[in-house]
């Protein structure tokens, strides 16, 4: 029997899912970068089109190999921007400036001269949206279903399904109660098979907590 048409996914490998439309795209046919990771379905948008995307990483040098971690479904706005750990400097000194990394006579001057801060890899839950021109420090994690606001500068970690604004960002509110949340953690309808979650969107779009936990 045929699949019916109304419940056929859009193909996530598809660059360009919009009709006519090449400045959103889904990221995860677009990049190569093995240090960046990205899941199905998360999308970028940019007027000079998602594949600009891995500009907007910062600082991410091959040699550090620290690692941008996206999960599925997540919307990224234009400018949202990632420092990663290849822009940390050391503090504890009279200066700041990375002196070895540019060699010859600078190379070897004192015990532990490239022990550069890393505060390991970024990680963007499943579910999050990224708000235009926000910017994310290294090593942050950021919850399933969480929200950035535009021009929010992120350097701790968000809990899942918050909401933040501000420099630094700052919780504004949490989305659903404890419970709830806990109960959509444990649903985690971003890992269901895509033709069920195409069955059940009203439900996932929706405000019925209770009503996706009985299916899922």
């Amino acid at each position: 029997m045929p699949a019916d048409p109304a419940l056929i996914p859009p193909d996530p490998m598809t660059p360009y899912p919009l009709p006519g439309i090449r400045r959103v795209g889904f990221l995860k046919p677009l990049l190569d970068n093995p240090l960046i990771d990205v899941g199905e379905y998360t999308y970028y948008d940019d007027p000079d089109g998602p594949e600009t995307f891995e500009k907007n990483v910062l600082y991410h040098f091959d040699f550090i190999g620290d690692r941008l971690v996206i999960g599925r479904f997540c919307a990224i706005a234009w400018k949202a921007t990632f420092v990663m750990n290849g822009g940390n400097h050391r503090t504890g000194g009279i200066s700041t400036f990375p002196f070895p990394i540019f060699g010859g006579g600078w190379s070897d001057r004192h015990d532990g001269e490239m022990d550069f801060p890393h505060k390991g890899d970024t990680v963007i839950g499943h579910d999050v949206w990224l708000g235009h021109d926000c910017l994310v420090m290294p090593g942050v994690t950021i919850g399933h279903g969480a929200i950035v606001a535009a021009r929010a500068v992120v350097t701790e970690d968000v809990p899942p399904y918050a909401v933040v604004a501000g420099n630094p960002a700052r919780i504004l509110r949490r989305r659903f109660s404890d419970a709830d949340v806990d109960t959509l953690l444990r649903v985690a309808w971003w890992d269901w098979p895509v033709e069920t979650i195409t069955k059940h969107l009203t439900l996932i779009s929706g405000g019925d907590v209770a009503a996706l936990a009985a299916v899922g």
